[in-house]
């Protein structure tokens, strides 16, 4: 049996809520399998910390993170919590994590569920993957912009060569794993930029391309960010993957997820070539703290991110069966509708779902 030391951070706001039903899951799950163990270890960080103690992070919790085989993470932030310039205290560790472990990739995948109602009107299926720059781009400036005399601010954007490789092979990688796109099958991955306007994107394209010629079994296309934004939502089906920088990526991955069902079933994963950080695209929701209503899902769905990561990592087969498992059983909850949050049309608790989606394990194993 393998075993996994894996740092835990609940945060603020529902995120000690969705993060307790999410190790409840990865628990009982691993358990039953029996071929691979969790040992998880809480950490101390976020706005709450920052508010009591005036740090966020400390660097006895970083490194617990760094000595980890992978972060999994609930919800950072509250509106309140902020540093004198007006920036929030998430990003002294969702920011520190990403840049310090050169966590270059942000993947976000957005799927259909069976059972949900879409919001599109046509409700074409979804299934694709943002690829999402992250630790470059317009967010690279978060500490180093200019604000004079209140008058003028600026920040710059940073694309490089090296990060704009990495991302993109991370992207052509994941599509020689899945299946195509749902139009037709072809695997494919698109670049979402504005290379008609900025140098810097035409940059980023640039570098795209170079890669994409390394790969030439699998397509590669461009699409602006603004027609994007309308293709998300009239002709979903025709992405596999798409890779995007930093600030674009953070845009578009949102939209994706409010087209099969919203952020409460937006899992992802911040990963590097050592790192894995593991989280729910939502923030904190500090308005429903507590009141046990948040939706665990994309947490949980982070999880089962997190073991596939940690089975390809290691080549481990029992991590891959328990992410699996875990997916499966999200899907046959939504699919019943009897146990669903508000946000999705229900009336259960963050709990009941839980209890929902172990219990639909247990039967299929």
């Amino acid at each position: 049996m393998t075993e996994y030391r894996i740092a835990v951070l609940p945060g603020d706001g529902i995120g000690p809520e969705i993060t307790a039903v999410a190790t409840a899951v990865l628990q009982q799950l691993t358990a039953a399998h029996g071929g691979i163990s969790l040992d998880l270890r809480h950490q101390d960080a976020g706005a709450g910390r920052w508010l009591r103690e005036g740090v966020a992070f400390t660097d006895e919790a970083y490194d617990a993170c760094v000595r980890s085989d992978a972060i999994l993470m609930g919800a950072i932030g509250l509106p309140e919590a902020r540093h004198p310039d007006g920036r929030e205290v998430n990003g002294d560790v969702i920011f520190r994590l990403r840049f310090d472990l050169d966590l270059y990739a942000g993947i976000r995948p957005v799927r259909s569920w069976p059972g949900l109602t879409s919001p599109l009107s046509a409700a074409p299926p979804v299934d694709y993957v943002v690829v999402r720059e992250n630790v470059e781009g317009l967010y690279a400036s978060r500490t180093g912009g200019c604000n004079v005399r209140d008058e003028v601010a600026t920040d710059t954007i940073v694309i490089t060569a090296t990060g704009t490789r990495k991302v993109s092979e991370q992207a052509f990688r994941l599509a020689g794993k899945r299946g195509g796109r749902p139009r037709d099958g072809r695997r494919l991955v698109t670049c979402v930029d504005k290379a008609n306007v900025l140098s810097s994107y035409a940059f980023f394209r640039q570098v795209f391309d170079q890669v994409a010629a390394e790969h030439p079994d699998i397509g590669a296309d461009h699409v602006y960010v603004d027609a994007m934004t309308a293709y998300q939502v009239q002709q979903p089906d025709m992405f596999d993957v798409v890779v995007a920088e930093n600030m674009f990526g953070d845009i578009i991955s949102d939209l994706a997820a409010a087209t099969v069902g919203g952020l409460g079933l937006a899992a992802s994963g911040d990963i590097g070539d050592r790192h894995g950080l593991f989280q729910p695209a939502h923030g904190s929701a500090p308005t429903i703290a507590g009141k046990g209503v948040a939706n665990p899902i994309a947490t949980v769905l982070s999880a089962a991110m997190m073991l596939d990561w940690l089975a390809d990592r290691h080549a481990d087969p029992a991590a891959a069966e328990v992410a699996r498992l875990i997916d499966d059983a999200v899907g046959d909850v939504l699919a019943d509708g009897r146990v669903l949050t508000p946000d999705l049309g229900g009336t259960a608790g963050t709990a009941q779902v839980g209890e929902a989606i172990i219990a639909a394990a247990i039967r299929r194993r």
